[in-house]
């Protein structure tokens, strides 16, 4: 017999609730299979289901999601699209952002890093911060340059990604403590430097452009494709960065690890991003009346399909909270599943590629310096900043 989906009595988006998002999350998970929050959201958190939600976009439908305003001044597109429209699109992204057309950018990522990681070798023995300094620092210093962006305005960077994320979440104190910033510069900057006449015709950005000659996407769509690929191929690719920094001071047997098979790190930068996603969840809507283990999801119900709890689930994992460079990690959650899985997981690994396996070269342990300060952003999770020191080898 179906069954009621119980309410649950604790908003998990509170200043409070999003410093402690993993026990937060882990609880709401523990609590029951789903959960309906106090605005009427679902909440999914189970491996099993979240797996399932999002392989079925035809009745978990990416059109309307929680909280969603269409009028946000956040790129709207490919994330709010189902197929057939989604797949056209994500065509373009997935050409630009192929291993064939990142091979020849491929070389300014590592010698950006090679740069940097000697910047950082000047610091040996102070404290750094593992996102301000190291991991934010090299993605804002050389995702610009690949995507072929003008130089001038890139310190709003920051400002973006936190414009974007504060506009994912629910109403309340951190939702409207970012609505107070002027973010009038930030959208000036934006609409500017992604101007197709602003770009490098050699950077990665103009193909989006060139798609739009070919007929794939309105100039317009065009435009939002390359704002969308500056949020997404930032934001989650840092904060994953800075957690396997994070996780490599506090498991540093499996440093030692990676660093005597550093052929390993594309495994151990994929672990960071399950032991600690990026983010909290994915918005959907139910088109039909869904059942999960006798608690049915009546159509029309707004829902939160949260990552990072199903990939910490003991049903699904063993030892979530171990961080393992040997893990299997196919079924991970952290780059999506099915037609919204991450269309620019290429790029991200290529960035991590450069960056952290020059570290894993060069430094032979890292050590936490101070206190973990968690991004207060209702939906996005990480690291705001992580101090740490670097002992090279």
């Amino acid at each position: 017999m179906s069954q009621t989906i119980p309410d649950y009595p604790i908003d998990i988006f509170t200043p409070d609730a999003v410093r402690n998002a993993r026990e937060v999350d882990d609880a709401l998970r523990e609590f029951a299979p789903a959960v309906r929050l106090h605005d009427g959201t679902v909440m999914i958190a189970r491996h099993e289901h979240v797996t399932k939600g999002l392989l079925d976009w035809k009745s978990f439908s990416s059109a309307s999601r929680p909280w969603h305003d269409p009028n946000s001044p956040r790129p709207e597109i490919l994330l709010t699209d189902d197929p057939p429209r989604h797949t056209q699109v994500r065509k373009v992204v997935a050409d630009a952002l192929s291993p064939r057309a990142l091979e020849r950018v491929k070389g300014i990522f590592e010698a950006a890093a090679r740069e940097f990681v000697a910047e950082l070798r000047e610091r040996e023995g102070e404290t750094v911060d593992a996102v301000g300094e190291i991991t934010q620092a090299y993605i804002f210093r050389v995702l610009p340059d690949i995507l072929g962006l003008p130089q001038e305005g890139r310190h709003h960077m920051h400002g973006f990604s936190q414009m974007v994320w504060a506009t994912m979440g629910p109403p309340g104190e951190l939702f409207d403590e970012a609505m107070q910033h002027d973010y009038s510069a930030v959208l000036a900057w934006l609409e500017q430097t992604c101007e197709r006449d602003a770009l490098d015709p050699e950077g990665i950005g103009a193909e989006f452009f060139r798609a739009a000659d070919r007929g794939q996407v309105t100039l317009a769509e065009a435009k939002l494709l390359l704002q969308t690929v500056l949020s997404a191929g930032a934001d989650t690719t840092y904060l994953t960065m800075a957690n396997a920094i994070r996780a490599w001071a506090l498991f540093p047997r499996e440093y030692a690890a990676l660093r005597a098979e550093p052929k390993k790190l594309r495994n151990a930068f994929d672990e960071s991003l399950r032991w600690d996603s990026p983010s909290r969840m994915a918005g959907r809507i139910a088109t039909v009346d869904v059942e999960i283990d006798g608690l049915v999801v009546p159509a029309g119900t707004r829902c939160g399909l949260m990552f990072a709890a199903a990939n910490r689930d003991p049903r699904f994992w063993d030892a979530p909270e171990e961080y393992r460079i040997d893990r299997d990690t196919k079924h991970s959650l952290g780059w999506g599943y099915g037609v919204h899985g991450c269309v620019g997981r290429v790029l991200a690994q290529m960035e991590a590629q450069a960056l952290l396996g020059t570290l894993v070269r060069e430094v032979e342990s890292f050590a936490l310096a101070g206190p973990y300060e968690p991004w207060m952003t209702t939906v996005g999770h990480g690291p705001m900043r992580q101090p740490v020191t670097l002992n090279f080898a």
